[in-house]
C-alpha cells in the first residue's frame, strides 16, 4: 500500500509528518536512492527503500508510550551539540527511539509524553484537536482580577492573540503566588509569555497535566509506561480509533 513520504517518517516512529516535511524540503530523505526534494511523494511500505541521512528506515516498530515527569535543567531533545543534559539521559536506551510530543523549556518541569507514534504525536500536538494542557505557575507578585481576566480572554504575543484560556489564583502572596492555567494551545514558551504580558513573570513552572493524562504520584526524573486503557483515550480523544 503506498502512503505520503511523511506519514510513512511518522508511521515508522521517525519523525512527526510536520518535520518530516521540512527534512524533504532539506533534502535529506531519499528513496529507492535518489534524492527527494518535494512534498507529497507517495511510497509503498513493502517495495521501496527510504533513508533517512543514509539510515534506512524500517515500518513499523513496536509502539511505546511513555510519560516522565521532566525535572528543571533538562532540555527536551534527545541529543544537544554543547552537551547538556537531555531527557534522553532519563530513559534506558531498551525504549529505542522516541520522541517528545510537544515542549517544555530548559527551566521547566513537569509532565512530558514521549512516543515512537509519529502520527499520534502529531494529532495531540496540532492546534485542530484542542488538546488540554494544565500548568502551576509562580509568578511574580499577585494578579489582581483584570490580570487574571486578560490571561482567560487572551494576550497577544508577537502580534497574534493566544486562545482563550482559564487562570486560576491558588495561592495569593505579595511577592510571589501560585496560578493554575489551562490552555489548548501549545506556542513555545506560551505561559511565560502570558504572565509577563500582564506583569507577572513566571518564577516556577510546573505542567501538571495533559490530554487527560496526570503526574499522580510519579517524582522529577521518574517515567513509567501508559497504560493500554490510556493509550485507546489519547487516540478516541484525536479520533484515532
Amino acid at each position: 500500500m503506498k502512503v505520503r513520504l511523511n506519514k510513512f517518517l511518522s508511521l515508522a516512529g521517525v519523525t512527526s509528518r510536520r518535520e518530516a516535511d521540512r527534512w524533504i524540503l532539506e533534502g535529506r530523505i531519499s528513496v529507492n536512492n535518489r534524492v527527494v526534494d518535494e512534498l507529497g511523494l507517495k511510497v509503498d511500505e513493502e517495495k521501496d527503500v527510504v533513508r533517512v541521512a543514509g539510515r534506512k528506515i524500517q515500518v513499523k516498530p513496536k509502539p511505546v508510550y511513555i510519560l516522565l515527569n521532566k525535572p528543571a535543567g533538562y532540555l527536551v531533545t534527545l541529543k544537544d551539540p554543547f552537551q547538556r543534559p537531555t531527557i534522553r539521559s532519563l530513559l534506558p536506551a531498551s525504549l529505542g527511539r522516541v520522541f517528545p510530543v510537544g515542549r517544555l523549556d530548559l527551566e521547566s518541569e513537569g509532565l512530558l509524553l514521549l512516543t515512537n507514534d509519529g502520527e499520534l504525536a502529531y494529532r495531540l500536538s496540532h492546534p485542530r484537536f484542542g488538546v488540554k494542557k494544565a500548568y502551576l505557575a509562580k509568578v511574580r507578585g499577585e494578579p489582581n482580577r483584570d490580570a487574571l481576566r486578560r490571561l482567560e480572554r487572551g494576550v497577544y504575543l508577537e502580534g497574534e492573540k493566544t486562545a482563550p484560556a482559564t487562570a486560576t489564583l491558588l495561592a495569593p502572596g505579595q511577592k510571589s503566588s501560585w496560578l493554575r492555567l489551562e490552555l489548548q494551545e501549545g506556542r513555545k514558551r506560551e505561559v511565560r509569555e502570558m504572565c509577563r504580558a500582564v506583569g507577572h513573570p513566571v518564577l516556577e513552572l510546573r505542567r501538571v497535566e495533559f490530554a487527560g493524562l496526570a503526574l499522580e504520584d510519579l517524582k522529577p526524573g521518574q517515567w513509567r509506561h501508559l497504560e493500554p486503557r490510556e493509550v485507546r483515550r489519547l487516540k478516541v480523544l484525536v479520533d484515532l480509533a
